[in-house]
């Protein structure tokens, strides 16, 4: 009996163990925000609440023990000055954030997919407001004339903690089709008559419909969405130019392209946060006439791009395709979203991996979008001025971006 009831105390005086822990950490700066990752071994209960006075960010974690280093976490270009973490009662972990100044979080957890384990994703927004909320028209050029530019907004695909997809040399998406956005939006800024804007500048994640959202707020014209996606094989190659579908996607690759673009936002982490009842605004213009004439310009628009792209690259099919995009489904806004090749296949990878082939693909984009808009030009626009007059479009500087520049 004896016996017994001290084998009973020593069980009862065993240390418990936590129901997860927080297995990695990681940072990704943004213009208007930081995005704070805990990667988890499993779903996490959590709190969050921000305290001033200094500023600090606290985050409260049920049953959950730490086993990662933040003392390695790189935290230039944040607003974060040093992390701290402590148990609190019992099995529950406290992380606290010593913040430069207040901030605004938002969290939320995601679920595993084919990228990542269960996360707990922490943004710390800027006072100020966020860039979506904050992004208005730019600046744009006016001739004598008070004939206002074209506005391309040019969004580089995934980023953050979305990588998109990954070739098999490692090459991320991401990073190819950022730095081909940039070489675009340059590209089209020397031409007269134009202005473009970029979505994402740096290596961070925007929701889907937000993409959509700076592109209205910045009264775009035109939005092209680069990209430089995967297939299930090796074998598929060639670029390609794709226009929203209401019906159905025109081929099966189209339809595996789309349902891969769409997840995006379970990779990258867009929080599933109402954007204003924006989510009804759209379903509603979606059935409207405009639909039908955005998505005719896009095809429009689309066709001209992809026969620039024939000129410098194999094609993977030789017309526009269709499918269910997300980040195409802006219902006011002509939307066009190109595939420079499958980063799947071994010769393309290495190809995007370059930039010469890069600023190849991008020149042939903006000269696809040019020759568009020269035939039509949006009302109010220099170039729809000058075709009313007959005075043909600007001149265009016609240099191309050579090996070595």
């Amino acid at each position: 009996m004896r016996l017994f009831t001290l084998l009973l105390l020593s069980i009862m005086t065993l240390p418990s163990v936590a129901a997860t822990r927080v297995d990695g950490i990681r940072i990704w700066p943004a213009p208007d925000h930081t995005r704070l990752v805990l990667d988890t071994a499993g779903p996490v209960d959590h709190n969050v609440f921000a305290l001033s006075g200094p500023s600090r960010l606290v985050i409260d974690l049920k049953d959950t023990a730490l086993k990662a280093d933040f003392d390695a976490v790189e935290l230039s270009g944040s607003p974060i000055q040093r992390i701290r973490s402590a148990p609190r009662n019992g099995n529950d972990l406290r992380v606290v954030l010593d913040l430069k100044s207040d901030i605004k979080p938002r969290s939320f957890v995601l679920e595993p997919n084919q990228q990542y384990g269960h996360r707990l994703v922490i943004d710390l927004i800027d006072e100020k407001g966020t860039r979506v909320e904050r992004a208005s028209s730019p600046t744009i050029t006016q001739d004598q004339q008070g004939k206002r530019d074209i506005i391309v907004v040019v969004d580089a695909g995934h980023g953050g903690e979305d990588p998109g997809a990954i070739g098999p040399r490692g090459t991320r998406e991401k990073d190819v089709v950022l730095k081909m956005a940039k070489t675009l939006t340059d590209l089209i800024n020397k031409q007269p008559g134009f202005t473009a804007k970029m979505t994402r500048t740096g290596d961070y994640y925007i929701g889907l419909r937000n993409r959509t959202i700076l592109a209205r707020k910045y009264n775009a014209d035109l939005f092209v969405s680069v990209h430089a996606d995967a297939f299930r094989t090796p074998q598929p190659r060639g670029a390609s130019v794709f226009a929203l579908s209401e019906r159905g996607a025109t081929s099966e690759t189209a339809r595996w392209l789309a349902q891969s673009e769409n997840r995006s936002d379970l990779i990258g982490g867009a929080g599933g946060v109402s954007l204003d009842g924006r989510d009804d605004m759209l379903a509603g213009v979606l059935l409207d006439l405009s639909m039908t004439a955005s998505i005719n310009a896009s095809l429009g628009v689309g066709s001209s791009v992809l026969g620039q792209l024939g000129s410098v690259a194999k094609l993977h099919k030789p017309g526009v395709e269709q499918a269910a995009f997300a980040v195409l489904k802006s219902p006011d806004i002509p939307s066009i979203l190109v595939e420079a090749g499958f980063i799947s296949n071994p010769i393309e990878e290495k190809n995007l991996a370059t930039q010469w082939y890069r600023d190849k693909l991008a020149n042939a984009i903006m000269d696809g979008i040019h020759a568009y808009f020269q035939k039509t030009p949006p009302p109010g626009t220099l170039l729809a001025w000058q075709k009313s007059q007959n005075r043909g479009t600007p001149s265009v500087s016609q240099y191309r971006i050579r090996r070595g520049d």
